[in-house]
């Protein structure tokens, strides 16, 4: 089931879009980082963008509650396996573990970056650079849009498979930034580090899983093998 005979989570011709915009991510991920890194306050860019979604009536706050929920620890443990079994069941083993590992490594990285940057919101125990709710909902979309990419046969075309899996990260991405700006929970920028921390992050990962899954079938193959010389 994890072996050769199991789909790949990452399609061979995605691998090298994926990777550059991967390292895209990851460059802007630092960029930011950097500019950042020490602060208490919005920049100019961040100071602007709260200016224009500030004052959102109470029906879009509990839309935007409902949002955020998704990537608190009860939301999020729902979703992952929520996605775990719905990988099972359409038989995407890869997948289901890609969903463990790459939300983990995601979330594990956010959480690293919080602590080297140290931006904070709030007061000094808030960091909040990036937005690791953003990362999440991020990475989730990506493994998704990637399970379907592998289902609808996408990955054969790489301009429509690479467009799903971008959009799926941006709707995401956006949907859960826009609730955690307008809330007041992070900057803009924190949010846009977190989406591309989910970008950099996913492909790395779901390679590393294909690629553990395939040395696994190898090992398994050539045991099965000396049995039945």
């Amino acid at each position: 089931m994890t072996g050769r005979s199991a789909p790949a989570v990452l399609p061979p011709s995605l691998r090298v879009r994926l990777g550059l915009i991967a390292a895209l991510a990851a460059l802007v991920v630092v960029v930011l980082g950097v500019l950042y890194a020490g602060d208490d306050k919005p920049g100019t860019v961040d100071a602007r963008i709260w200016a224009a979604v500030d004052g959102v009536g109470p029906q879009w706050r509990h839309v935007a509650l409902a949002t955020d929920f998704l990537g608190e620890p009860v939301g999020a443990a729902t979703l992952v396996v929520a996605t775990v079994t719905g990988c099972l069941l359409l038989r995407r083993p890869r997948a289901a573990v890609l969903v463990v590992a790459g939300a983990g490594m995601t979330v594990g990285t956010a959480t690293l970056l919080k602590s080297l940057v140290g931006r904070t919101i709030h007061g000094d125990d808030n960091l909040s650079y990036p937005s690791g709710h953003t990362a999440f909902l991020t990475a989730l979309a990506l493994v998704v849009a990637l399970l379907a990419t592998g289902r609808l046969g996408l990955g054969l075309g790489r301009t429509a498979g690479t467009s799903l899996v971008l959009a799926a990260a941006l709707v995401a991405g956006a949907a859960m930034g826009w609730a955690q700006v307008a809330l007041g929970a992070h900057y803009p920028t924190d949010v846009l580090g977190g989406w591309c921390t989910a970008l950099a992050v996913i492909p790395a990962t779901a390679w590393l899983v294909d690629r553990m899954a395939d040395r696994l079938a190898d090992r398994m193959t050539d045991a099965g093998r000396r049995e039945h010389r």
